[in-house]
């Protein structure tokens, strides 16, 4: 997945966006505490100025209230909210809420000014505000607090909605994220559908409009696709008046290896005639693949399967037709192939033939369609692919020969005669449309060949 350019975009995003989210969140949360704090110190400051404003001293100096205080918080028991008036060390009055127990004692001895601290009091940690007044020697102190679990339980409601406001609004963020990306690649997948399309030869360029931050690339693209066919052009020309240029020094070597042999030099003649023969095999080879490069270049070239395979079958029975041997067609007629036709019939005939000459009694040609599939040098991904078997009931090969069967002018049993050119030349046809070939064991009990080519589907998408 990390191999994946937008996978990787897509998480960067993501972490970026839960790391921005979360600082958010902590700066947020650091801030409303903050707040709430000040807000919760300022009202225990406005409650102590209300229960000063209340308290009338006596002339026996105790204080009274001339009403309770409005928050009717400090009169339930143990509610955490409290009050309390001392004299000296003496309390001489408190809220009822307090139920009997007295306040923390705090330290502070400047007059009249606030002060804040914090103790554990009867019911938990209490925040605590103090005025100190100076009478003679008897400091007149007034007290008010709040147990900090109030405090702890707005911050925690509020956490509670900061956690679930942030993980929505990361959520839309990243899925803004994902949506933006997906968008902003898209060129780079219809790039590749038009490759694709390149690859297949169903066109020669790239002639899309892309943005001009791809439009660089779609332009370099092209110029290295011309400059590619170009050269692959002039290798195939190259190649093809090699192999013309060398025929007639070899018709001429050969001549003269005849005379030599007519003069009495067979030892000498016969190796020409022998490495003549080689030079042939590799020049028809040579030949066959330049011509097959050639077709290859033209575009959306389509092939029925069927019609083919029914043609080679027919001409192979008439010229086996003084054998017992039964030749099999079991190919649905909407079967095709991105192939040249008569590359088509090449292939299928050679690997028919081959068949033929090595079966007892029957041969069986078959094609199906296959997700995915890796056959002799074909490499790549292999989607959409037809599989053409060919099955015989002869005596097969044995493993260790599927390969050495694929070599130019090699053939596994030295008898048969030939040049040794029919599986190399199959195999090089297939590869260059996008196929392979491999070689397995018959259920027949011969040998089965199955050859895979693009299906036509694949040709045709845009």
């Amino acid at each position: 997945m990390l191999s994946s350019l937008r996978w990787r975009l897509i998480l960067a995003s993501v972490l970026w966006i839960a790391l921005g989210t979360g600082f958010a969140g902590l700066a947020l949360s650091e801030m409303f505490r903050r707040h709430f704090d000040e807000q919760f110190r300022d009202e225990l400051s406005v409650h102590l100025e209300e229960l000063e404003g209340l308290t009338v001293l006596g002339a026996d100096g105790r204080p009274t209230l001339t009403r309770p205080l409005s928050d009717p918080r400090y009169h339930r028991p143990r509610s955490g909210y409290y009050w309390e008036i001392r004299s000296g060390g003496a309390v001489i009055a408190h809220s009822p809420s307090l139920e009997g127990t007295i306040l923390p004692h705090p330290d502070s001895e400047e007059d009249g000014k606030l002060h804040f601290h914090e103790f554990v009091g009867p019911t938990g940690e209490l925040l605590l505000v103090e005025k100190v007044y100076w009478r003679s020697d008897n400091p007149l102190r007034f007290m008010v607090s709040t147990d900090k679990r109030h405090f702890d339980a707005v911050m925690r409601s509020f956490h509670t909605t900061l956690i679930r406001a942030m993980s929505a609004f990361a959520a839309s963020l990243a899925l803004a994220a994902v949506l933006l990306l997906v968008f902003a690649l898209k060129p780079l997948a219809q790039l590749r559908g038009d490759l694709t399309r390149i690859r297949l030869g169903r066109a020669g360029k790239l002639d899309r409009r892309y943005p001009d931050e791809v439009e660089p690339l779609v332009d370099d693209l092209n110029a290295m696709i011309q400059s590619s066919t170009r050269s692959v052009e002039r290798a195939r020309v190259q190649a093809g008046n090699m192999a013309h240029g060398l025929k007639t020094p070899l018709a001429v070597l050969t001549d003269e290896a005849h005379a030599l042999k007519d003069a009495g030099h067979d030892k000498a003649a016969e190796t020409i005639l022998d490495q003549c023969r080689r030079m042939q095999v590799h020049i028809n080879y040579q030949l066959a693949r330049a011509r097959a490069a050639g077709k290859k270049a033209a575009p959306a070239t389509i092939s029925a399967v069927a019609p083919v395979v029914e043609a080679v079958c027919s001409a192979l029975r008439r010229l086996h037709g003084g054998r017992t041997l039964d030749i099999v067609s079991r190919v649905a007629p909407d079967v095709g192939v991105a192939c040249d036709e008569q590359d088509l019939n090449e292939m299928i005939a050679n690997l028919v033939d081959n068949a033929c000459k090595h079966a007892a009694t029957r041969v069986v040609v078959a094609a199906a369609g296959t997700a995915g599939h890796q056959g002799h040098g074909g490499g790549g991904d292999k989607a959409g692919l037809i599989e053409i078997t060919v099955d015989d009931d002869g005596p097969g090969l044995p493993p260790e020969a599927y390969e050495v069967v694929f070599d130019i002018g090699e053939r596994w049993d030295s008898r048969e005669q030939g040049a040794g050119l029919g599986l190399p030349i199959v195999r090089d046809l297939a590869q260059l449309y996008g196929g392979g070939v491999e070689l397995t064991q018959s259920a027949l009990g011969g040998l089965r060949v199955v050859l895979t080519l693009p299906a036509a589907m694949a040709r045709s998408e845009s």
